[in-house]
């Protein structure tokens, strides 16, 4: 399983990160997209990636979908605010996936997921 990770603001989100790799590298592995890319721009706007960071999760090349309770359920915006929320995430996307499912609950509670509003344009 690999998921997709937008360019990180901070320093601690990608120290955060680090930390993490040897953690999951059993069941997952990370790739750091830089969103300014010109090859990156068609994924882009395919997943509608507005907000940064964002997260995207795949399993055996599908695109699998978490329910956090937000209005987005095709990836997770925003920063996870300690390693082991990430650590979660990353295992219930890959023991969802496992099972055949291709949406998932979120294992967090509803306090430690980011909100965020949508916004439609020309609508």
């Amino acid at each position: 399983m690999s998921y997709l990770l937008q360019t990180l603001t901070r320093k601690q989100d990608v120290d955060k990160l680090a930390k993490t790799v040897r953690d999951v590298s059993k069941f997952a592995s990370i790739a750091l997209v830089d969103v300014d890319a010109e090859e990156i721009q068609v994924y882009l706007k395919y997943f509608d990636i507005t907000l940064i960071p964002a997260t995207i999760f795949f399993f055996n090349a599908h695109h699998m979908k978490m329910d956090s309770g937000t209005p987005d359920h095709t990836k997770w915006i925003g920063a996870f605010h300690q390693k082991q929320d990430f650590i979660d995430v990353v295992e219930a996307i890959f023991r969802g996936a496992m099972k055949g499912k291709l949406i998932v609950r979120c294992p967090l509670s509803p306090e430690r997921v980011p909100k965020f509003e949508l916004l439609y344009k020309n609508i």
